[in-house]
């Protein structure tokens, strides 16, 4: 957005300021009109100030000036060294000869336009324009809130700022860092996943300053599981199986012992949750507790599972089977026995 085009003054304002300067000017003197050949009427330099400034209106005075004033629009802000104005931020600085200058503090949109300087002299009356215009820093003032979706889901963030110059806007994606990005109030997403989600930046800037706030995506989607790793442990030994699941929102987790539910407490065994894993514990392992578990993932968008074998040292893993292979001894007495028969020879 460009800078606010200008104010052209009305003629319904200039005949108001004709009606107020018949008050300035003294009986006895002739009075001229705006658009009268003797009346100078000057157009000075547009004045460009930041929000929150202070601007000097300075007009030069010269010849012999019996009255002057300045006029926002049809208003008096100063008649001579009379205050006109009831706003506390406007003030005298200097009124002589030379020059008569105001100033107003604290400037805001609202003092954007034409200011007049009208000068009565011996001579004719002139006047001096000027047009005030005011810069505003990016303020944003209408983000997206905080959002959760579903992964697959369509997704629009809004970013709408106020400032002058027009703020232009970027979108990024911050935590974790990705390559997606927009320079546009708005940011689409399509069909969103779970790598999409995390905390996105919105940057409104002109060329006074910048405004940055951020929002949070949460991206939902059904638990998925690790592999179940076996187990093996020694008769009245301490074992743990893990089961551990990537899941928005957190996954809870049920154990079983082939088709029997376990629970907290259940023969000796405890099972603890923490975030994305849990742990079935055997504080004294029995003959009773080798075999098959299966640990099952669920959330309101699905559930996963994997299983898990639970055996003794004699026994050996065929892979991932969970098939219980050939005990440790049955090995060994092999090996013996071949190591026999070499020595013979």
């Amino acid at each position: 957005m460009g800078v606010c085009g200008y104010f052209v003054v009305s003629w319904k304002c200039l005949v108001v300021l004709s009606f107020r300067l018949l008050f300035l000017v003294p009986s006895g003197l002739p009075v001229h009109s705006q658009g009268d050949s003797q009346t100078d009427n000057k157009v000075m330099d547009n004045i460009t100030v930041r929000q929150g400034e202070t601007v000097f209106l300075r007009c030069p005075q010269g010849d012999i000036v019996t009255h002057t004033a300045w006029l926002n629009r049809s208003s008096i802000l100063y008649a001579g060294e009379d205050k006109w104005s009831v706003d506390p931020r406007v003030s005298l600085v200097t009124l002589n000869q030379e020059e008569f200058t105001i100033k107003i503090e604290d400037v805001d949109m609202t003092d954007e336009g034409p200011y007049i300087c009208a000068v009565q002299t011996s001579r004719r009356p002139r006047t001096t324009s000027v047009h005030i215009l005011i810069q505003v820093p990016p303020t944003i003032i209408n983000l997206s809130n905080v959002i959760v979706v579903n992964e697959g889901s369509n997704v629009t963030l809004m970013c709408q700022a106020s400032g002058k110059p027009e703020p232009s806007f970027t979108w990024k994606l911050l935590s974790p860092s990705g390559d997606l990005a927009s320079e546009d109030e708005y940011l689409d997403i399509p069909s969103i996943s779970r790598q999409r989600a995390g905390t996105y930046e919105c940057t409104a800037v002109n060329d006074i300053a910048t405004d940055v706030q951020t929002v949070e995506i949460t991206v939902n989607y059904a638990p998925s599981v690790s592999e179940g790793r076996d187990v093996g442990v020694t008769l009245g030994q301490r074992g743990v199986l893990e089961c551990e699941a990537d899941a928005v929102p957190e996954a809870d987790f049920e154990w079983y012992r082939d088709d029997r539910r376990i629970f907290n407490g259940f023969d000796g065994m405890e099972i603890e949750d923490a975030g994305q894993l849990s742990k079935l514990t055997f504080f004294n392992v029995s003959e009773a507790d080798y075999g098959n578990y299966t640990c099952i993932a669920i959330n309101k968008l699905g559930s996963s599972n994997t299983s898990f074998v639970l055996y003794g040292p004699g026994a050996v893993q065929d892979g991932n089977s969970g098939s219980m292979g050939m005990h440790v001894h049955t090995y060994t007495c092999l090996l013996l026995a071949i190591l026999q028969f070499l020595l013979r020879f």
